[in-house]
C-alpha cells in the first residue's frame, strides 16, 4: 500500500474535502494547493500524477491530530514543586566525604 492509498483512504474515511486537507496541512505550517492535492489523488497511471512522500503523509498526520483533537495544551510548570536537597550519596562526591582516606 503507498502514501497515495493511505491518503485517499483516510480522506474517504474521515469526509474530507480538498479544503479541508488545505486547513489541516496548514496548521503544521505545510503549504499546499487544491491542484497539488488533485495530482496526488489521481490513477497512478495518470500523466499527471504525483507521489505523495513520507514527508507530505508525516505532516498530513500530524495536522489531522491537530484538526480533531486541538492543540497541545501547554505545560504546567509550577514553582510549588521543591527539588529535594541531596543526600549525600551519590555520584559526585570526594572521597574525604564519604570517610576514605587515600594512600595505601
Amino acid at each position: 500500500m503507498t502514501n497515495n492509498d493511505i491518503l485517499k483512504k483516510l480522506r474517504v474515511a474521515l469526509k474530507l474535502t480538498d479544503d479541508d486537507i488545505v486547513k489541516i496541512m496548514s496548521l503544521v505550517d505545510f503549504q499546499v494547493s487544491k491542484s497539488e492535492l488533485g495530482a496526488l489523488f489521481r490513477r497512478d497511471d495518470h500523466p499527471k500524477y504525483m507521489e505523495c512522500g513520507d514527508q507530505f503523509l508525516r505532516n498530513f498526520l500530524n495536522g489531522l491530530i491537530i484538526y480533531l483533537r486541538g492543540p497541545m495544551p501547554a505545560k504546567k510548570t509550577s514553582e510549588s514543586k521543591k527539588t529535594k536537597p541531596s543526600s549525600g550519596k551519590g555520584k559526585g562526591l570526594r572521597p574525604k566525604q564519604l570517610g576514605i582516606k587515600k594512600g595505601n
